[in-house]
């Protein structure tokens, strides 16, 4: 459209300059300025691209998925349009007042103006097929320090401001804002019912979603994620990053499986302390867009291994500063931006975790436990017969080439013979065989010599 547009600019030059009649001048120079403007504003229009139907991995600079149709070809994933075919829901929940305060005990410090928003955007760049935002905050100048937020969007719902950037940035992605609080009675029932909704996959088994990423900034709000995940058997990830801006951490949770949040509180939540009084006067929590980004990245791409079926998600990614001391039994994966130090470990459901519906999902899993492990044996016999069923590795040898067993080599090398064809000779001695020493001569010579020295010797004396 630019190109065009210059190019009537140009007409509209030489159609002045061809003109003979001066009066018709201002009417051009009307109709000049009027494309020039329409020129301006196509320059200040962002370009939005087209929907694309189908995912190609053809390698041009138009197909916004060649790049990552290129993991499938290179053996890292086994289909990746599949992930056109996932529903992930990203919960954020901001409290005003804890929007500064000092949170080290709890170690967490999350908006969707951090980890929350530049987690949507990879999943939206990755072609996530369904993408579900919970929040009620807005946006503020205050969140610039973070990625993705624009100075523009302030005074907006961070969800509204989202949809907005995101929609831009891949047309293709279904989603869907919700501007509520899931830690009331009603926020937390549509929020159930949003994570039920099979609109997107009617036939799909089990919830709406397939994961839920939770990146909520509050102790309240992870134990209602919690609660409805738990009651839904959902699978969970969580996230967060700590106070000083250093360290953070991701978890996934699998209902009855691995310990839900409530197996092992923070301790200053089990000691009975209310997170509402931590705030403290004039003291905000720092906030760095690089730790952020790398828990955020951390998170989506352990979503992706999940969803995706390729590598090791990881149980509990910690990245914990050393200012960290109180959460070991809160955290389960952390990074450590100081040290660059990615520790992890598993964590186990607590049997006598206070959530109900958590001990529920753990017997449920106890009781699946014999099926799954004769599936897992079944699995290895099926491998194990595959392999001996394939054969010979090349059935076609062209080359003749065969493997011999070393004792085999050693007994037919005796039987060699180092004989020579007629009329070869050896030029240098055979390097197999030690020369044998010359044949010392008579020590009769050894004592002549020492007896003519003696009269050497003595001839000097008498001198």
């Amino acid at each position: 459209m630019e190109a065009e547009l210059k190019e009537m600019l140009k007409d509209l030059e030489s159609l002045k300059s061809l003109l003979p009649d001066p009066s018709h001048l201002s009417s051009i120079n009307k109709l000049q300025s009027r494309v020039e403007h329409i020129t301006n504003m196509a320059y200040s229009t962002p370009m939005r691209r087209s929907k694309v139907k189908d995912m190609s991995a053809e390698v041009v600079d138009s197909n916004p998925y060649s790049r990552l149709m290129a993991l499938q070809r290179m053996g890292i994933v086994n289909n990746y349009e599949r992930i056109r075919e996932f529903s992930v829901a990203i919960v954020v929940c901001i409290y005003p007042f804890l929007l500064c305060f000092d949170f080290n005990v709890l170690g967490i410090k999350m908006g969707i103006g951090g980890v929350g928003s530049v987690a949507a955007e990879m999943l939206t760049r990755c072609g996530i097929g369904r993408l579900l935002l919970y929040d009620y905050d807005k946006v503020e100048l205050a969140n610039m320090n973070r990625l993705f937020f624009r100075p523009e969007q302030v005074g907006m719902t961070k969800t509204d401001a989202a949809v907005q950037t995101l929609s831009d940035i891949n047309p293709d992605v279904v989603l869907e804002s919700y501007t509520f609080n899931i830690t009331t009675v009603q926020g937390f029932d549509t929020f159930m019912t949003s994570l039920r909704t099979k609109a997107f996959g009617p036939s799909k088994e089990g919830n709406g979603v397939d994961l839920v990423l939770s990146c909520v900034d509050n102790y309240e709000a992870r134990m209602a994620v919690n609660q409805a995940c738990n009651e839904l058997n959902q699978v969970w990830m969580e996230s967060g990053v700590s106070e000083d801006a250093v360290s953070g951490h991701i978890q996934l949770l699998i209902p009855g499986e691995t310990a839900c949040f409530a197996c092992a509180p923070p301790l200053v939540v089990a000691s009975g302390v209310d997170e509402r009084t931590l705030k403290r006067e004039g003291v905000c929590a720092a906030s760095l867009p690089t730790t952020m980004g790398v828990v955020a990245g951390l998170l989506v791409q352990n979503t992706l291994k999940l969803l995706l079926q390729f590598g090791n998600v990881s149980p509990y990614l910690n990245t914990l500063s050393v200012l960290d001391e109180l959460l070991p039994l809160f955290l389960s994966q952390g990074y450590n931006s100081l040290k660059d130090y990615f520790p992890t470990m598993e964590m186990k459901p607590n049997p006598h975790c206070s959530n109900g519906a958590c001990l529920e999902r753990q017997k449920e899993f106890l009781l699946s436990k014999p099926a799954r492990d004769a599936a897992a044996a079944r699995a290895r016999m099926e491998a194990e017969a595959a392999l001996v069923a394939e054969g010979p590795l090349h059935d076609d040898n062209e080359w003749n080439i065969s493997i011999v067993d070393d004792s085999d080599v050693e007994a037919s090398g005796a039987a060699i013979s180092d004989a020579l064809p007629e009329g070869l000779t050896r030029e240098l001695p055979s390097a197999d065989h030690f020369q044998k020493p010359q044949a010392a001569e008579p020590s009769a010579t050894i004592v002549d010599d020492l007896e003519e020295l003696k009269k050497q010797l003595e001839a000097l004396n008498a001198d």
